[in-house]
């Protein structure tokens, strides 16, 4: 959507800082919370100040005992013989594995995660995780706890920033976008035990010992095509999803332990 497309878009005034905030506040979002948030910026109209005002607003929503979680996947960092959107030639493959600069916390982009993450990754005192596919930024008072610490190995389980906001009983924030966009289905799929679930070896450019390195890791294939399906059946079931406008957006709110368990158990009586 072009810039012209979003003011002609937008209903009333543009959203600020202190509208936005408010309005995540009658969504539901409280200080204190440890708040992983999956957002699209040109869903909430035209804002003053771009993707920094709905930055500061998230952040100003949380307070200072709070913290705020972003995904900051940098998904061209893989194994280039998985890539679908879009494929390469495989004659290219060998040179993408021995060329692509190394995954780099401060340099590396986002990837498909919108400007908001991409903005916040960037401020100073923002923390990243050093998975060089699926990191993961945070910026707060639990910041370390979420994202010092992610295991090349199943990016998505136990050990990574999602098991951390699952332990630390965080909420999700959908700004603006689907359940499709929401990560912490994989959590679920790595947790759960059904018949299709495949491991499969990924790979990534790092910087290891002061050289460029390809290093291969396991993971689980993915698979988002019921994500959809998974929360509109959370919605239905539970009644645990605050929603809300936030600025021009539609705004869910739910809490990210529930949420994992309830995949998890779908996925199990469910997939095949």
């Amino acid at each position: 959507m072009t810039e012209d497309e979003i003011v002609r878009n937008t209903h009333g005034l543009p959203a600020t800082v202190e509208s936005l905030q408010a309005d995540l506040s009658n969504v539901g979002v409280t200080p204190g919370t440890v708040l992983l948030v999956h957002s699209s910026l040109s869903s909430l109209g035209w804002v003053c100040g771009g993707p920094v005002a709905v930055v500061m607003a998230l952040e100003a929503a949380v307070g200072s005992e709070g913290t705020l979680v972003m995904p900051t996947y940098s998904s061209d960092l893989s194994e280039p013989s998985y890539w679908r959107h879009p494929p390469v030639p495989e004659g290219w493959w060998p040179v993408i594995r021995e060329k692509m600069p190394p995954f780099d916390a401060k340099m590396t982009p986002t990837r498909d995660m919108g400007a908001i993450a991409d903005c916040f990754r960037t401020q100073e005192g923002t923390r990243r995780s050093t998975h060089p596919q699926c990191s993961f930024a945070a910026r707060g008072k639990l910041a370390e706890t979420i994202v010092g610490s992610h295991p090349l190995d199943f990016q998505m389980g136990d050990d990574s920033p999602l098991g951390r906001v699952y332990d630390l009983g965080g909420w999700i924030l959908l700004l603006g976008v689907g359940f499709e966009r929401a990560s912490s289905f994989h959590l679920a799929e790595f947790r759960a035990d059904y018949p299709g679930k495949k491991e499969i070896k990924q790979g990534a450019p790092v910087a290891s010992q002061g050289k460029r390195a390809w290093l291969e890791f396991l993971d689980y294939d993915c698979d988002d095509s019921d994500f959809r399906t998974i929360g509109a059946s959370f919605v239905e079931s539970t009644g645990l999803v605050r929603t809300g406008r936030v600025g021009n957006a539609s705004a869910q709110l739910f809490p990210q332990r529930q949420f994992v368990d309830y995949a998890v158990e779908w996925m199990e009586k469910h997939r095949k």
